[in-house]
C-alpha cells in the first residue's frame, strides 16, 4: 500500500518557510550566521520543554505550571551554586530530583484524586513561581562565580570544532536514511501504508540539505553549539519513548480512549504519573539551560514559556484532547515559534505586540487543526 501525501504534513514546512522568507527580505540580519546560531540555542530548550508538554497532553493532560517551574529549578541551581557555594553538577543533580519529585505528586494528585490538570498545574504555576521569587530573593543571582566557567554556564556557550560538526553532520544524514528505510519496512510487514519511493529519497534529500546546511551555517560562527546535540539527544529519547516503548502506546491509548485503554488493561495511573515525571526532568533541563542562556536567574526567567510549548506542540499537529502528536511535529512548531519571537525581536517590535502576535499564532494553530480533521473526515 501506498500512503498519501495529505495537506497537514506540508502546511507547516510552508508556513515556516513563508516566515523565513518575510523576516530575511524585512530584516538582513535575520540570515547572518551569528542570529542563526542564536536561534538555534533559543530554539534548544524551547523544543525541549515541548517535547515534554507532548508527554503529558497524549494522554490527554496539560501543564501550565512549566514555565514558572523552570525558572524555579534554575534558581535553586544557581542559589546553590553561588549562594551556598556547592559543585554545578551535585547542584543540578538535587534540582533534578527536586522537580521530578514535584511533577510526580502532581501527577498523583491528577491521577489518583481525579482532580484536573489544568487545576492543579494552574495552581502548580502560581506556587512554583512564589517560591522562585522568593529562593532567589526577586534578585538576579548569576550562574557562575566571575569568568570562572562551569557546567552550567556551559550548556549554552560551549560549540563543537568545525571538523567536528561536519562528522556529526554525516552520521546525522546516514541515521536519517536508516530510520526512512526501516519506517518503511516496518509499516510494510504490518500492512500500513508506505511512502512511494520518491517521496522517500525527497525526504532523505531535503534531510540531508538541511543538516549540512545547518552545519555549514553554525560553523562559519563558532560552530554547532552544544545546546543543539543535547536538543538532539532529548528528541531522540523523546521519540524512542513514544514510538518504540509500550509506555509510549499507552500515551496515544489514554489519549485516544481512556474507558478503552482501562478494560484492555493499560495502568492508566501510572502512565500518567510517569508522564508527569518525565516531564519533571524536562523542565529541571530546560531550567537550566534558560539560566545559562541569560547568564543569571532572575525574576522574568520561564515567563510564558509554558505557552510557547503548548503553541509548539498544538501547531505541530498534537491534539489538545489527546490521543494524537509526535516528535518532529512538535520541533517544526517549535521553530516557528521561536523564528517569530527572533524576528520581531529584531525588528524592534515591542513586547506587548509580540504577546499579540504569539496569542494569534496560538489560536490560528488550533484553527488550523480544527479545520483540517473535519476536512479529513468528510
Amino acid at each position: 500500500m501506498t500512503k498519501k501525501i495529505s495537506l497537514r504534513d506540508f502546511s507547516m514546512v510552508a508556513g515556516l518557510l513563508l516566515i523565513w522568507i518575510f523576516f530575511s527580505m524585512v530584516e538582513p540580519n535575520f540570515l547572518s550566521s551569528r542570529n542563526l546560531t542564536m536561534m538555534a540555542i533559543r530554539l534548544s530548550f524551547t523544543a525541549i520543554l515541548a517535547f515534554g508538554m507532548l508527554l503529558v497532553l497524549l494522554p490527554g493532560q496539560i501543564d501550565l505550571s512549566v514555565g514558572s517551574g523552570a525558572g524555579m529549578i534554575g534558581g535553586i541551581t544557581c542559589v546553590l551554586i553561588i549562594n551556598q557555594g556547592w559543585g554545578a553538577g551535585s547542584s543540578m543533580l538535587v534540582a533534578l530530583l527536586i522537580a521530578i519529585g514535584l511533577w510526580a505528586l502532581m501527577g498523583a494528585l491528577i491521577a489518583f484524586q481525579r482532580i484536573p490538570a489544568f487545576i492543579i498545574t494552574l495552581g502548580g504555576m502560581l506556587v512554583y513561581r512564589g517560591l522562585f521569587w522568593r529562593v532567589i530573593e526577586s534578585k538576579t543571582i548569576p550562574v557562575q562565580h566571575g569568568d570562572q566557567a562551569n557546567l552550567l554556564s556551559m550548556l549554552t556557550t560551549e560549540y563543537l570544532s568545525k571538523g567536528l560538526g561536519y562528522v556529526l553532520a554525516g552520521i546525522l544524514s546516514i541515521l536519517v536514511l536508516l530510520a526512512i528505510i526501516k519506517g518503511n519496512r516496518q509499516r510494510a510487514k504490518h500492512g500500513f501504508e508506505v511512502d512511494p519511493w520518491h517521496i522517500s529519497f525527497l525526504k532523505f534529500f531535503i534531510a540531508t540539505q538541511v543538516i549540512f546546511l545547518f552545519a555549514i551555517n553554525m560553523n562559519q560562527y563558532q560552530g554547532i553549539p552544544l545546546a543543539i546535540i543535547i536538543l538532539c539527544i532529548v528528541g531522540f529519547l523523546i521519540y524512542v519513548i513514544t514510538t518504540h516503548t509500550p509506555f509510549g502506546r499507552y500515551l496515544y491509548a489514554i489519549g485516544g480512549n481512556v474507558e478503552a485503554a482501562v478494560l484492555s488493561g493499560v495502568p492508566v495511573n501510572r502512565v500518567i504519573i510517569g508522564a508527569f515525571a518525565l516531564l519533571g526532568a524536562i523542565v529541571a533541563l530546560t531550567g537550566f539551560m534558560a539560566a545559562s542562556y541569560q547568564g543569571s536567574s532572575s525574576t522574568t526567567v520561564g515567563n510564558l514559556m509554558e505557552l510557547d510549548a503548548i503553541a509548539a506542540c498544538v501547531i505541530g499537529g498534537t491534539s489538545l484532547v489527546g490521543g494524537r502528536g509526535n516528535v518532529l511535529g512538535v520541533l517544526v512548531g517549535s521553530l516557528i515559534m521561536v523564528t517569530l519571537l527572533n524576528g520581531m525581536e529584531l525588528m524592534s517590535i515591542n513586547e506587548m505586540d509580540q504577546m499579540v502576535a504569539r496569542g494569534l499564532v496560538l489560536i490560528m494553530a488550533v484553527w488550523l487543526d480544527v479545520f483540517l480533521s473535519r476536512k479529513k473526515a468528510r
